[in-house]
């Protein structure tokens, strides 16, 4: 589903954020990439749907290649491709529902989307959307009215909406508690393998990562030193990844253990 074949970006400036990553992924696999911060994790997951082009190599999704200077292909790529961002990335100001119908622009009429006529179709693909997710009830309230765990659930029922091939999530669980991260993390997963999706997720929790992933990917300085089961991922694996010992604030459950 997902292919890069010597992936590198080096962004203005010369930081090389990615370095000749060659790295298959089979639809409905939930992926989960770790690393230190400003090893490459976001911008392998940004190059998937164009938001950060590559400086050399490839990237397919399915039989597209992902070229972000070609807006007509990255529009009808970002249509199959649904993206869950770390800040939620929410209208605050309308309701849940008509955020989660943000997820259907790219199916919706222009007009409808300026008057906010979604077909019944539409707005019952949303709620479906936000029933999966366990927050129906919220629907017509203001997005500004809900808690962080709330609002990335919101998240994850816009880009549910898109009816999308692959989803992208981008620390979806940064600034969570515990029990809320664990909330949303079950809540991909049982996407993933209901909706047969592919599930490309970065984390900075290492007892998450292990604990929900099929498979585990780790990036060091932009290079890939890891990819395999989360089940043979251990510590001494994750030492290597983060090229230092692992600290409490490495795993969400601070009493447990890897």
């Amino acid at each position: 589903m997902i292919t890069f074949e010597n992936a590198s970006v080096t962004y203005p400036g010369g930081v090389q954020a990615l370095k000749d990553v060659s790295l298959e992924l089979g639809e409905g696999e939930f992926v989960v990439i770790v690393g230190l911060s400003g090893a490459g994790k976001s911008t392998l997951i940004r190059a998937v749907n164009g938001l950060v082009p590559l400086t050399s190599g490839i990237c397919r999704v399915g039989d597209q290649v992902v070229d972000a200077h070609d807006k007509k292909a990255i529009r009808a790529l970002r249509a199959e491709v649904g993206m869950i961002f770390q800040t939620h990335n929410l209208v605050k100001r309308t309701t849940v529902l008509n955020n989660v119908l943000m997820g259907r622009l790219h199916r919706t009429a222009t007009w409808r989307t300026l008057v906010g006529a979604y077909t019944k179709g539409d707005v019952e693909l949303a709620m479906q959307a936000l029933e999966r997710v366990e927050i129906v009830e919220k629907a017509y309230v203001r997005a500004s009215n809900l808690s962080g765990g709330q609002q990335q659930r919101v998240g994850i029922a816009r880009a549910l909406a898109q009816e999308p091939k692959v989803v992208l999530a981008d620390e979806p669980t940064a600034s969570l508690d515990p029990p809320t991260s664990h909330l949303v993390m079950r809540d991909l997963k049982s996407i993933c393998r209901d909706l047969n999706i592919t599930m490309l997720v970065n984390l900075h929790f290492l007892d998450l990562a292990r604990a929900y992933g099929d498979r585990i990917v780790g990036l060091r300085a932009g290079e890939l030193v890891y990819d395999g089961a989360a089940e043979d991922a251990d510590e001494n694996v994750f030492r290597d990844i983060y090229g230092r010992s692992l600290t409490a604030d490495d795993v969400l459950e601070k009493e447990g253990s890897l």
